[in-house]
């Protein structure tokens, strides 16, 4: 444990009682939580099964397995349980399902399925209503309320059709046998609450918890929380008040004011210290989140040297500022003979990216996007990855009722909710359970014809993927299903396009892999860990990052790039209108203590929205950040000769990157 400061071995020696680490950014979190399980494994005697740590995402998980293997032995760190709170309680309601009325093989519905089956209840296919809708019920679910309760609840129109839907919701995918993101972890609560016996085993199972991002727990994880740690209080809490920014999807920081009254033994240690940033950003983001009501309260500080000072840069529009942050970027990297990897733009908002993305083009530098939406979440490639899961596993629920409906084939909700209902009962797969006699005698032939038809057809495919090469059983897919014509049926021409683009591409790429590595579809589909593969060429790419702060959370950077800091932006229009500055406050200080090296802001002085230009403001939160390690360019307070000199700067500096030439110095 060398080189661990005295703050972060108290927290990994506690044992006494619960226990809140408030972990500032860039404290070494992660490393306190791996050398806490270490210590409890080999200093404490735990048995490592008897070790939950949960974390939010499953690469977090993964980086901690990994640590994890390296620090104690690998055959170890297998038998520890480290998975996010959803994983968790999938783990649970496998071993559980039967006394919740669930076969051990439930399917999990993602937010796809579910806008689908909303949609079909709601009698709508207006995308934004649907988005709310299923919002609604989401939050619902995720502060355990019921259906019952929730017709009571509802105030506005659309929460009354909300709580309609909610409940006939609820039945469906009971019938179905499936369950989705949220019941995951609303399930097991319940489960623990109605089933003391069961509590109490799991409690035995789980002795030590460690929850990781604790300020990001909604009300349902910290029940969840509550029933496993039960009377013996075992855990360690990580978390960051000031980083608390996801109560747009859940998230309660009302948690953090809990803990102290629901665990009155509960003990607090702070990780001030910062392993990650220069004083100078240190001191601007403590300067920033000052102004939020505290917690707890906590300065970061560092040993890293004052560093650079933080540049703020005022751009005449938008369309200037990308063009700016291209090449003062490129010619920083030159200056430092960095990789492209070392730079990260941020923005709040995913619609600011796309001038970024025009400029980088125009530059030839390399980037990546995240924190939009991934390409294998697109519908037509998920559509796609239903009938290709399904050939490798006919048992694939989901996939089932997804592949039997688009395109639309005259297969109706209510034949597969009486299809999922015998399922359940018969304890079948959808594609068995439709040829069985019993289940043929609660149809309509009718309702049955298209069904067996669809099964038939899909039972002819998966003999076909399980010995041909892709590239000659994918396209007599497309052509069987007619999927161009059902994008062309029912989108506008130009997404239709590009819809039907993305397929050919997947299919490309698919058809490409299979010839490479002499696979069948089936094989292929069996090892796509597509994702998996996506996010490790991802790793290994040089390129500069484009990010909203939102998804940059957790991440660091040698040198970021602050985009876009304006008011109405950040903070957000709504935001200060709802009276949720506060949040916003947060995410500029999680944005700030992204950077290790340098901060580079900049804001516009008009912008250009839907073709009309609107005069912008700095930011509140420039201001915030505090005058002294700041330094301004650009804008109108900039004397004319300065802007000469910014502008023959600019040239000077694409003149030197076209050359190669090394730049002169200030």
């Amino acid at each position: 444990m060398s080189g661990l400061n005295p703050q972060q071995l108290e927290a990994i020696h506690y044992l006494d009682g619960p226990l809140l680490v408030l972990a500032g950014a860039g404290s070494g979190k992660t490393r306190v939580i791996t050398e806490k399980i270490a210590y409890l494994v080999q200093g404490c005697g735990f048995e490592p099964r008897n070790i939950a740590a949960i974390t939010f995402t499953n690469k977090a998980a993964r980086e901690m397995q990994e640590r994890l293997g390296k620090r104690i032995s690998a055959q170890a760190a297998r038998q520890l349980q480290v998975s996010t709170f959803h994983s968790l309680g999938v783990r649970i309601l496998r071993e559980e399902a039967k006394v919740l009325g669930y076969k051990p093989r439930f399917s999990i519905f993602d937010a796809a399925d579910c806008a689908g089956i909303i949609a079909d209840l709601a009698g709508s296919v207006d995308k934004g209503n649907l988005r709310t809708l299923q919002s609604i019920i989401s939050n619902w679910k995720n502060a355990l309320v019921p259906p019952e309760a929730a017709q009571g609840l509802a105030a506005s129109e659309t929460e009354k059709l909300a709580a309609q839907v909610y409940r006939s919701y609820e039945a469906t995918l009971k019938a179905y046998q499936a369950m989705d993101f949220d019941d995951l972890i609303r399930l097991p609560v319940l489960l623990f609450e109605q089933q003391p016996e069961l509590r109490e085993k799991w409690q035995n199972r789980l002795r030590y918890l460690l929850v990781d991002e604790y300020q990001d727990t909604n009300a349902c994880q910290y029940a969840l929380l509550k029933r496993l740690t039960g009377p013996r209080q075992q855990f360690t809490a990580v978390g960051d008040d000031d980083q608390s920014i996801y109560a747009w999807r859940g998230a309660d920081i009302e948690n953090l004011r809990k803990l102290p009254q629901d665990f009155p033994r509960l003990k607090v240690i702070k990780l001030e210290q910062n392993y990650r940033s220069t004083l100078r950003i240190l001191k601007a983001a403590n300067n920033v989140i000052a102004h939020n009501e505290k917690l707890f309260d906590k300065k970061l500080w560092s040993e890293l040297g004052h560093g650079e000072q933080i540049s703020v840069t005022v751009c005449p529009d938008n369309e200037r500022e990308a063009e700016s942050v291209a090449i003062r970027l490129q010619a920083h990297r030159f200056e430092n003979r960095g990789k492209w990897s070392d730079y990260a733009i941020l923005y709040r908002s995913n619609h600011l990216a796309r001038l970024f993305e025009q400029q980088l083009r125009n530059q030839r530098i390399p980037y990546l996007l995240s924190g939009g939406q991934s390409f294998f979440d697109k519908a037509e490639i998920k559509d796609l990855i239903a009938y290709l899961r399904l050939f490798a596993n006919l048992e694939d629920d989901p996939a089932f009722i997804r592949a039997a409906t688009t395109p639309k084939r005259g297969i109706g909700a209510s034949t597969l909710q009486t299809l999922g209902a015998y399922a359940g009962e018969r304890h079948l797969s959808l594609f068995a359970a439709a040829f069985e006699e019993g289940f043929a005698q609660r149809v309509q032939a009718r309702q049955l014809e298209p069904l067996l038809e669809f099964c038939h057809f899909i039972a002819r495919m998966q003999a076909r993927a399980e010995r041909e090469p892709a590239q000659q059983v994918l396209p007599d897919l497309l052509a069987a299903i007619a999927y161009e014509a059902f994008l062309f049926d029912h989108e506008e021409p130009r997404a239709a396009q590009s819809k039907w683009a993305n397929v050919c591409e997947f299919t490309a790429w698919l058809t490409k892999k299979g010839e490479e590595d002499d696979k069948t579809l089936v094989d292929l589909t069996q090892t796509i860990a597509l994702i998996n593969m996506l996010e490790k060429r991802e790793e290994e790419f040089d390129a500069v990052q484009l990010s909203t702060l939102h998804a940059a959370k957790g991440l660091e950077y040698p040198h970021v790039f602050l985009v876009g800091v304006e008011e109405g932006i950040l903070p957000h229009r709504e935001s200060v209108e709802t009276g949720k500055v506060e949040e916003e406050r947060r995410l500029m200080y999680v944005g700030i203590t992204r950077a290790r090296q340098s901060l580079h802001v900049s804001y516009c002085e008009r912008r250009k929205q839907n073709r009309e230009w609107v005069t912008s403001e700095p930011s509140r939160f420039i201001a915030e950040m505090g005058k002294e390690d700041l330094r301004f360019s650009g804008g109108k307070a900039a004397a004319p000769a300065d802007k000469a000199t910014g502008s023959a700067r600019l040239e000077a500096m694409k003149a030197m990157l076209a050359g190669g030439k090394s730049p002169v110095a200030d």
